[in-house]
């Protein structure tokens, strides 16, 4: 069946788009709606990969590329000395980095000011929700809608390891959600943020997003947006701004993710190794923020789980992006592809920006772990899904751990 999409124009950062048809997804008869876009390099690639420590500075000290991708960046014809001066924005084709190993996130310091992450906006395109009924795959019932509730000041009093993620993509400064996980080879000193393919990536339609910042406890003490406009840095990233040095998705995703999540929604999650903006004190991620969940990939099937909690930072109205916010339901399934796993669904009311916010369980060891992330939901904002984790998502797991094992 065909996934109908009405023409929409959505408001981005710097100015208007308006998105064309949606592809077809032949066994899921709904429109979903995507919260970002990602992807990245598959275990195959890149688990071999080493980072090197040699680099290429700009002028300032501000920007720092990797030396292993300072002659590929140079073929595609980009400039690594101008790309801090704003060679970044230049979002033609050829420009746009797609391939996993081309990867490429310098660090340009305090372009993430406040008033440039208080504006960033969801990316998300949500479309119209028709009967799913009919799909080949496994789908239960559509969950009824369950409130989102917020979140407890300061969030990392409840939530340490959930935070918010910004981008720079064709149509402005965008955001995501996401999550500070364990990294095995690296025990009680993880730099690894989980969250969905499309935060990082364009998927079949583009390449690489710019610019990947991780803000833990973004605006921990749950101001109001009238008072986050004055309000100092350190009050909306208390926990410093970090940015993402490598970042790896699913091949599916690469290749088959859509505006509206497409055969590549199953496959929609993502891993970043990030790097403190400004040197920090020596102290890894989960060092500094207190906590990193682990990630279960033999969770039980969707049916044997009471409970999921998904968190994120909802930016499409009725929110505004500045709040953190929580929704647990029993999970049901939701079939994309009759070939592939079903994804996990709950009703939930959170809207675009929610996207790649982790999803807690009780784990194998009975403590809570993250088994899911935001991917689609409808535009009536009534339930979100996400991927199940399997072998697809351990093996880009350990091989972004691995490619900074003993760092």
């Amino acid at each position: 069946m065909r996934a109908i999409r009405p023409p929409f124009t959505t408001r981005r950062g710097r100015g208007t788009r308006r998105n064309s048809p949606a592809v077809v997804v032949a066994s899921l008869a709904a429109a979903l709606a995507l919260t970002a876009t990602a992807c990245g390099p598959t275990e195959e690639t890149n688990a071999g990969d080493k980072p090197s420590d040699a680099s290429s500075e700009s002028s300032g000290d501000k920007i720092t590329i990797p030396a292993d991708l300072q002659d590929r960046l140079k073929e595609r014809g980009i400039d690594l000395d101008k790309w801090r001066d704003g060679e970044w924005k230049n979002w033609d084709k050829d420009k746009w980095l797609r391939e996993a190993r081309d990867y490429v996130n310098p660090i340009i310091e305090d372009l993430w000011d406040p008033d440039r992450m208080r504006d960033a906006e969801e990316p998300d395109m949500p479309v119209e929700e028709e009967d799913i009924s009919g799909d080949t795959g496994v789908t239960d019932p559509t969950p009824q809608p369950v409130e989102a509730a917020p979140v407890n000041a300061p969030y990392d009093g409840d939530v340490p390891e959930a935070g918010k993620l910004f981008f720079d993509g064709p149509e402005g400064s965008l955001v995501c959600s996401a999550t500070v996980v364990k990294d095995p080879a690296n025990p009680g000193k993880s730099n690894m943020v989980w969250t969905a393919g499309h935060c990082v990536h364009a998927g079949k339609s583009g390449g690489w997003y710019r610019n990947i910042a991780f803000v833990p406890s973004y605006n921990n003490s749950d101001l109001p947006i009238s008072e986050l406009e004055s309000a100092a840095k350190e009050e909306i990233a208390p926990h410093g701004i970090w940015w993402g040095e490598w970042a790896q998705t699913s091949e599916e995703w690469i290749s088959e993710g859509a505006a509206t999540g497409g055969l590549g929604a199953p496959f929609d999650f993502a891993v970043i190794h990030v790097t403190p903006e400004k040197g920090g004190d020596g102290k890894s991620l989960e060092e500094t923020v207190g906590a990193a969940l682990p990630v279960d990939f033999n969770a039980p099937a969707t049916p044997e789980i009471d409970s999921m909690k998904a968190t994120g930072y909802p930016a499409a109205p009725p929110f505004d992006g500045q709040k953190l916010f929580q929704c647990g339901d029993k999970p049901g399934r939701l079939s994309i592809n009759a070939q592939d796993p079903t994804m996990h669904r709950i009703g939930c009311t959170m809207t675009g920006g929610s996207s790649g916010g982790g999803w807690v369980a009780t784990g194998q060891d009975g403590r809570p772990a993250l088994v899911s992330n935001t991917s689609i939901g409808p535009v009536t904002a009534g339930w979100l899904a996400g991927p199940r984790l399997g072998d697809e998502a351990k093996g880009v797991y350990e091989a972004v751990s691995e490619k900074y094992a003993g760092r």
